[in-house]
């Protein structure tokens, strides 16, 4: 069962007992809804508008999210979900607690929770708030004040994707256009045809970089989330795959231009650390090359919001020549092994993107680790710089440095 519908009991989907003085009565409150539209110069038929226009409806946002934007009681929204393969709209509401209530469809295709129809949902949300009426009587929920889209929730048909430039764990990833702006941007798609749970997981990403605004970490533009397919939307960076570009326009790069991009990067992870963002998927494929050879962290699919995380469902698809010791043996991620996965990024760069521990497999490359080998400093790499590697790959996390440590030592470097 879809989360959103934790709070929905059978009761709630149950129709009244007809009464008649409560028909008569729903009846004389929607001809005064009516007037009242009229009288402040809307007409009932522009009450039939898609639901996309609506600044309530936030289509298929997460319920985390829902969760986050309705604070006070009367709050409320509507939103779409699948349950058992078949779209339906949920009411969401602030009342004591979350509550979310399933839009009915009669017979006649009208729309209705406990009282009256109305052919459009917008009608049947105007005339609930109007009425003073609870969405359903074993909740009183009522509904005082419409949770509009915020800034970051984008038009699907507003965004025109042009050139496929990739593909992801979920979806294609596009070259594309805002229309609303003309700006050039990259999207990341979603397969319709995944799983709720797997679609939440995409958007997770979104949920993260919106909060995010440093040079350093790829910009988030919005999320579209008002129908299928969902799509990430964010800056488009004109160098693409930090790796990409190490292995195929590196070769006439200065080890300080190389001592840059490791900078940058660390001046990113830096700023993650402070907002408690573990990335957990650190890697020259994970950051992207802008302008001036900026590099910028990107792909925040695998990151948590917590100074400590513990995975309990297995190891899948873990990076394991990329990932910290503690986290392979322990499930146990922290921003050091952001560290560990830094120094992995150092020698990918001074390596110009070269595979690390290459002829290695995954296991033999987990077992060399744990007795102690590393990997040698890449031809041409100094070594203070292979040094900073060295200490970012120590088997004890707290011997390790921070990133804000990390960022002064290569500066220094940088500028002798």
């Amino acid at each position: 069962m879809d989360p959103f519908e934790m709070y929905i009991t059978q009761a709630d989907l149950l129709p009244p007992i007809p009464i008649p003085r409560r028909k008569k009565r729903l009846k004389q409150l929607q001809l005064e809804l009516e007037l009242e539209l009229e009288r402040d110069g809307v007409s009932v038929s522009e009450t039939e508008r898609s639901l996309v226009d609506q600044e309530w409806f936030h289509g298929v946002l997460p319920r985390e999210e829902v969760v986050r934007l309705l604070r006070a009681d009367g709050d409320y929204l509507v939103r779409e979900t699948t349950r058992n393969h078949a779209r339906q709209l949920v009411l969401s509401v602030c009342w004591g607690q979350h509550k979310h209530f399933i839009v009915q469809t009669t017979p006649e295709g009208h729309y209705r929770f406990e009282g009256a129809a109305f052919p459009s949902v917008a009608e049947l949300i105007a005339w609930q708030r109007a009425s003073g009426v609870p969405v359903t009587a074993r909740s009183g929920a009522l509904l005082r004040r419409a949770v509009p889209r915020e800034t970051w929730e984008l038009n699907n048909d507003h965004v025109q994707l042009l050139d496929k430039i990739g593909r992801g764990n979920f979806g294609d990833v596009y070259k594309a256009r805002l229309k609303t702006t003309g700006q050039e941007v990259a999207v990341k798609t979603c397969r319709v045809a995944l799983p709720e749970e797997q679609k939440r997981t995409f958007l997770q990403e979104g949920r993260i970089l919106k909060q995010y605004q440093h040079p350093n970490i790829v910009r988030l533009i919005g999320i579209a989330v008002q129908k299928q397919p969902i799509m990430i939307v964010m800056e488009l960076v004109s160098g693409g795959s930090l790796l990409t570009f190490l292995r195929t326009r590196a070769s006439n790069l200065s080890s300080r231009s190389l001592l840059a991009m490791c900078r940058d990067a660390a001046g990113g992870m830096r700023y993650l650390e402070s907002k408690n963002c573990i990335h957990r998927d650190l890697a020259a494929r994970n950051c992207l090359v802008g302008d001036d050879n900026i590099v910028k962290i990107s792909d925040f699919g695998m990151s948590r919001e917590e100074e400590e995380y513990i995975v309990s469902g297995g190891m899948k698809q873990i990076p394991i020549k990329w990932t910290a010791p503690e986290a392979l043996n322990f499930g146990k991620y922290t921003s050091l092994c952001d560290v560990w996965s830094y120094g992995v990024l150092m020698w990918e760069i001074f390596s110009k993107g070269d595979t690390p521990y290459a002829g290695m497999s995954n296991s033999r490359a987990r077992e060399k680790i744990d007795n102690g080998f590393r990997m040698p400093a890449p031809e041409g790499c100094s070594e203070d710089v292979y040094a900073l590697m060295l200490r970012c790959w120590e088997y004890e996390p707290d011997k390790r440095p921070h990133f804000h440590q990390i960022y002064t030592i290569i500066d220094t470097i940088y500028n002798r």
